[in-house]
């Protein structure tokens, strides 16, 4: 997946919480700070409490993104599913509540979940999770593990669609859900800020003509990201100006890139590998594409294109429904489906224009960035506390 530099900016919070959770000691948990986007979203978390006087804890198993905490951090092997881990963690957390005085816990992922609500309860402090994926739920006993992420006096669903499985699948009651978007840095994610410069050097990188156009689509190179879907649009838009940029790792993936490119022999399509500047990369095109064949718990990539003023196409489901208004700020179309894709791009491009990205960056801006994220996440603190 294409992500930017680890840093997390400090947020200064006019929120409730603010007051509320001065002096207190705020504990998430979750597998590992290696990358990903519920990673980030624990640093995200950890800079807003400092911000607003709190002491703001992390346990995990360790990597790369921990340096930026420093002693705040807590590494345990809390990655475990075995059940004898789990139990020895749960002794370890509370030990550890009690220790450092922790006030409230807050679990982002289903193994250190379990052994985090034993610490919890048995330290009689309030327990919070993040629902973050609609996990695979098929057997029962698949249900009965990943069941422990509802079991919250508190539960965050990062978007209504995940809200609504919660409910439907989970049986979650209602007045204990509190949907907290994902938010993208406003700041980081500007047109403004990318110097034109930057945006020829990935273009010229990309081996795109000066006159051409670029669909991206970013994400690792996995089926589930509908890459194939594109291709086949492509193919339909037989368009020689259109150059259809994949943009994320395809490590591990080599059977899948090589019969991706068999499709796409002869189009004008570029796998670009893992970008480190994705603001950069959205500065360098004029649509980007979302086709995932299965629903996203809340499409952060539409977030941050449409904050960079693109028009977005997106598959008709998940997260995408909350993010993307038909025919204002991008096009949704069927999953899986090439023409409905090609005709969303045609439609895209057509529209585009500064009109158009004042009109979806000031939508973003409204509802899905950092500083409200994380403003709202501390007033679920504040519920509890």
């Amino acid at each position: 997946m294409v992500n930017c530099s680890n840093t997390v900016t400090l947020l200064p919070l006019d929120s409730p919480g603010r007051t509320a959770l001065q002096g207190k000691t705020i504990l998430q948990v979750l597998p590992a700070l290696e990358a990903g986007g519920v990673e980030r979203g624990a640093l995200e978390i950890a800079a807003a409490l400092r911000e607003a006087g709190a002491r703001a804890l992390v346990v995990s198993s360790g990597g790369r993104m921990a340096a930026g905490l420093g002693s705040d951090h807590i590494t345990l092997p809390v990655q475990t599913k075995n059940p004898v881990g789990l139990w020895g963690n749960a002794a370890r957390l509370k030990e550890l509540i009690v220790r450092e005085g922790v006030d409230l816990v807050h679990a982002r992922s289903r193994a250190p979940a379990w052994s985090a609500r034993s610490a919890a309860r048995r330290a009689r402090v309030p327990f919070v999770t993040t629902f973050h994926g609609a996990y695979g739920a098929r057997s029962a006993a698949k249900r009965a593990w990943n069941r422990i992420m509802v079991r919250g006096d508190r539960v965050i669903a990062v978007s209504d669609f995940i809200a609504a499985h919660m409910h439907e699948v989970y049986r979650c009651p209602p007045e204990r859900i509190r949907v907290v978007h994902r938010g993208i840095d406003a700041a980081a994610f500007d047109p403004a800020a990318v110097p034109a410069r930057e945006r020829a050097a990935l273009r010229a990188e990309w081996a795109v003509p000066e006159d051409a156009r670029v669909a991206l689509l970013p994400g690792r190179l996995t089926r589930l990201k509908g890459h194939a879907v594109l291709v086949e649009a492509m193919w339909l838009l037989a368009d020689p100006k259109l150059v259809a940029v994949f943009a994320g790792s395809d490590r591990d993936r080599d059977a899948y890139r090589r019969e991706l490119e068999a499709q796409a022999r002869g189009l004008p399509v570029r796998f670009a590998g893992h970008v480190d500047d994705v603001a950069a990369a959205y500065a360098a095109s004029d649509v980007v594409i979302s086709a995932s064949v299965q629903p996203e718990s809340f499409g952060r990539v539409l977030a941050e294109a449409g904050a960079m003023g693109l028009p977005v196409v997106a598959s008709d489901h998940g997260g995408a429904r909350e993010i993307v208004r038909q025919g204002e700020t991008g096009w949704l179309v069927p999953p899986g489906d090439p023409a409905a894709l090609a005709d969303g791009i045609r439609n895209a491009l057509g529209a585009a224009g500064s009109a158009l990205g004042e009109r979806v960056r000031n939508h973003i801006l409204s509802r899905f960035t950092l500083a409200r994220m994380c403003a709202d996440t501390l007033a679920v603190y504040e519920e509890l506390l």
